[in-house]
């Protein structure tokens, strides 16, 4: 049986043996096509046997009129998915995602504030510059993370630290001055 009466036996009957006539002597060049796209062995290897899986339903319902090109656009834009969705996925330091470890502000002198206390930190909160006032208050007051903080500000995550170290350094110095 030529690969064109597999073809629409396969679709009729849904037999996966038939379908595995058609795709064996392909799988070295999908294999081929894959690694081109994904770099990785491994990676390549599952992709020629996950496109397979996927062939059982997509072949039934779509018309295949070349199977090899077919097969090869459909690789193709198998590979770029998966590729696609790596990047989506992004590798985050974990230090940029939790909040600062050391206590919060001034809560090293575990006092209750006074509305006199709030007062003075948002008079001392002026005192910034407007960098560090707004990722201080992002940080501090609205508890964003640093990253959050870099997204929001449109500042580098390293700007934001310091912003944020210099600014609560400042403050500190600001609110012992007004005691």
């Amino acid at each position: 049986m030529d690969e064109r009466g597999l073809l629409t036996y396969y679709k009729q009957t849904g037999d996966l043996d038939t379908l595995g006539k058609l795709y064996a002597p392909y799988m070295s060049l999908l294999y081929g096509a894959c690694y081109k796209y994904l770099q990785d062995e491994e990676r390549s290897q599952d992709a020629v046997m996950q496109i397979f899986e996927e062939l059982i339903v997509k072949l039934r319902s779509h018309e295949v009129e070349n199977f090899k090109s077919w097969l090869y656009v459909y690789a193709r834009n198998y590979c770029l998915m998966q590729l696609r969705k790596e990047k989506r996925v992004t590798n985050v330091d974990i230090e940029d995602n939790l909040y600062e470890s050391e206590q919060q502000l001034s809560q090293s002198d575990e006092k209750d504030w006074t509305e006199g206390d709030f007062a003075k930190l948002e008079t001392c909160l002026q005192t910034l510059n407007a960098e560090q006032e707004r990722c201080v208050r992002l940080f501090y007051l609205e508890q964003k993370c640093y990253k959050d903080i870099a997204d929001i500000t449109g500042f580098d995550l390293n700007k934001v630290k310091s912003f944020i170290q210099n600014g609560k350094r400042n403050l500190k110095i600001c609110m012992e001055k007004k005691k």
